[in-house]
C-alpha cells in the first residue's frame, strides 16, 4: 500500500511471480511496468504518459520542456521543507536490440523477463535496466513514506541513447536543485565522478553505380557479442562492420551493392551484411578469410559466424537462414559500385579508428579515449558510416576527429560532425562525494570504489548548463547493456535502493 501525495491510500498490484519476494517491492513493480511500455529513443511518449499519470495520482506536479524532458516535483517530508532541493536523474529511453529470431521486441513493449539465479535478464532482447532502474527507483522513493528527504526533482530525460540529445536540449529552468544524483551507472559499490565527452561523426561515400549481371552473393556476420561502445570497448570484441569489410577485402574484383550493419551509434555492432557481385574465386577468398577472422575472435566472440550464400539476382533462391538482408533488397539489386569504388569503401572502413586509443593515467585500467564505428547503411549511391568517439580529456578528442575526417578526405568521402557533448572532470573533494562515501561505509562496512566512466553521462551536460550543481552518479550492477544478454544483479538493486534512501536522508538533514 502506498500513500498518495494528497493523503489517500492507493492499492498497488503486486509484482508477478517472476519478481515475487524481491525487495523493495515497489521498485520491482515499477521496473516491471516499464518493460511493457515501448520506449525507444524519440519514442518515449507512452513512458512519459505513464509517469505523468502516476504523478497526478499522487498529487505531484509535473512539467516538460520543449525537448520533451520531464520533471516531477516531490514535496519534502514534514520538517525538511527548507532543505536543499535534490535532483534525481535518469533517462526514459532504452536501446531496443533483439536477437533476429526472437518473438520479443522492446520497441513494441515486449520484454520477457527471466530470473536467472542472482540475475534478471530478458529473453532474446535487451532488458532496459539502462536506464529503467533509475525511473523505477525515483518512483519507488517518491511514494515511500519511510524515506526521509527534502524537496526532490525527478528529472527524466529523453533520447539519451542517441547522443544524450535530451540533456543537450534541456531547458535549465526546468530544474532548480543544487545536488544532482545521476542514477545511470552500472557498477555496484561504485561512485562515478567523471565521464568521457563524445562526438558523433558521419562519413558519406557517394559514387555512381552500374548494372551487374552477377553472380550475386550475400555475406553475413552474426553472433558477435557486441556491447556498450563505452563500457565494453576495451574487451576486444568483434565489430561486425569491421569484420565484414575485412572479409570482403580479401576478395579480388568484388563489387558492392549494399552494406548494412549495426543498430545503434553507441553499441558495438553485432551483425552486418553485404550484397556483392562476386565470382567463385572471390567467394572462395572470402570463405578463407572468414575462417581466419573467426579464429582471431575465438576467445572474445566464440559465437561469431561469417556466412556466404548465393543471393537473388543470380537465379538462386535466398538461403532460408539468411535473414539479415531483406529478400526484397536482394531481388531488386541490379547494379553496384565499381571495383575501384568498392575497394575505396572497404579501405575506408579498414582505416576508420575503432577501439581503445588511449588509457587514463589518473585512473589505471580505465579507457581515456576511444572510437567505435557503430552503423553502416546504404541508400542508392550513398554509403553512410556513423562513428561515436569518446574521451575523458576534451583536449584529446580533436585528434580522433582529425583521423576520421582525414580518412574521409583520402577516400574522397564527405565528413560531417554531428552531436557532441562535454566530458565531466572529477572533483574528489566534492561535498556530495564525501557524504556519499561516508554513507556507503556506514551501510555496508566498506569504502566504495570511486572512478570515472568511459561512457557519456548526462550529468556532465546538466552540470554545464547549471553551474554550481554538485553531481555524482551511481547505480546497481548491470552487465552487457545495449545488447541481448543485458542483465541486472538482483542483490545489487536492493543495495542501490538502500543507498539512495540513506543518502537522501543524509543530504537533507
Amino acid at each position: 500500500m502506498c500513500r498518495e501525495g494528497g493523503g489517500a491510500d492507493v492499492i498497488m498490484p503486486p509484482v508477478t511471480d517472476r519478481l515475487a519476494g524481491l525487495e523493495p517491492a515497489a521498485f520491482w513493480r515499477h521496473f516491471e511496468a516499464l518493460t511493457r511500455i515501448p520506449r525507444a529513443s524519440h519514442e518515449e511518449d507512452r513512458a512519459v504518459a505513464h509517469v505523468e499519470a502516476w504523478a497526478s495520482g499522487r498529487g505531484f506536479s509535473a512539467a516538460r520542456d520543449g525537448a520533451g524532458n520531464l520533471v516531477v516535483r516531490v514535496p519534502a517530508v514534514a520538517g525538511r521543507e527548507s532543505e536543499p532541493v535534490v535532483i534525481l536523474q535518469g533517462h526514459l529511453d532504452m536501446v531496443c536490440e533483439r536477437e533476429p529470431d526472437s518473438p520479443n521486441d522492446p520497441r513494441a513493449g515486449r520484454i520477457e523477463l527471466v530470473r536467472d539465479g542472482e540475475w534478471l535478464r530478458a529473453k532474446g532482447t535487451t532488458l532496459g535496466a539502462d536506464d529503467g532502474v533509475a525511473i523505477a527507483a525515483m518512483m519507488a522513493i517518491a511514494e515511500d513514506p519511510g524515506v526521509e528527504h527534502g524537496p526532490l526533482e525527478l528529472l527524466m530525460t529523453v533520447a539519451e541513447e542517441v547522443g544524450l540529445a535530451g540533456a543537450a536540449a534541456l531547458d535549465p529552468d526546468l530544474i532548480s536543485g543544487s545536488v544532482l544524483l545521476n542514477l545511470d551507472s552500472e557498477e555496484d559499490g561504485t561512485f562515478t565522478v567523471g565521464c568521457a565527452g563524445g562526438a558523433d561523426t558521419l562519413v558519406r561515400v557517394r559514387a555512381s553505380r552500374a548494372p551487374v549481371d552477377g553472380p550475386w552473393a550475400s555475406v553475413t556476420v552474426s553472433g558477435a557479442l557486441g556491447g556498450h561502445s563505452g563500457g565494453d570497448i576495451a574487451l576486444g570484441r568483434a565489430n561486425a562492420i569491421k569484420v565484414l569489410a575485412r572479409a570482403l577485402r580479401a576478395a579480388p574484383g568484388v563489387r558492392i551493392a549494399a552494406l548494412e550493419g549495426g543498430a545503434s551509434r553507441n553499441a558495438i555492432p553485432r551483425d552486418a551484411t553485404a550484397l556483392v557481385a562476386a565470382d567463385a574465386d572471390a567467394r572462395a577468398a572470402i570463405e578463407r578469410e572468414a575462417a581466419r577472422i573467426q579464429q582471431a575472435y575465438l576467445t572474445t566472440d566464440p559465437g561469431l559466424r561469417i556466412a556466404i550464400h548465393a543471393a537473388a539476382g543470380s537465379g538462386a533462391a535466398v538461403a532460408d537462414d539468411d535473414s539479415s538482408l531483406d529478400a526484397a533488397v536482394q531481388a531488386a539489386a541490379t547494379d553496384a559500385w565499381s571495383e575501384h569504388d568498392s575497394a575505396r569503401i572497404l579501405d575506408l572502413i579498414a582505416i576508420l579508428p575503432s577501439g581503445p586509443l588511449a588509457m587514463s593515467v589518473g585512473f589505471p585500467g580505465v579507457v581515456e579515449t576511444s572510437s567505435s564505428l557503430g552503423v553502416v547503411a546504404t541508400e542508392g549511391g550513398t554509403l553512410t558510416l556513423r562513428s561515436l568517439s569518446r574521451s575523458a580529456d576534451d583536449a584529446a578528442l580533436p585528434d580522433v576527429l582529425a583521423a576520421i575526417s582525414g580518412a574521409a578526405r583520402l577516400a574522397g568521402a564527405e565528413y560531417e560532425l554531428g552531436a557532441n557533448y562535454p566530458g565531466w572532470r572529477p572533483d574528489l573533494d566534492s561535498p556530495v562525494l564525501l557524504t556519499a562515501k561516508a554513507v556507503h561505509e556506514r551501510l555496508f562496512g566498506a569504502a566504495p570504489h570511486v572512478t570515472l566512466t568511459h561512457g557519456g553521462l548526462e550529468a556532465a551536460i546538466i552540470a554545464a548548463k547549471r553551474p554550481g550543481i554538485d553531481p555524482i552518479s551511481f547505480g546497481p550492477e548491470i552487465q552487457g547493456p545495449h545488447a541481448p544478454g543485458e542483465r541486472l544483479h538482483l542483490g545489487s538493486a536492493e543495495r542501490f535502493m538502500r543507498l539512495l534512501a540513506a543518502l537522501l536522508d543524509e543530504l537533507t538533514r
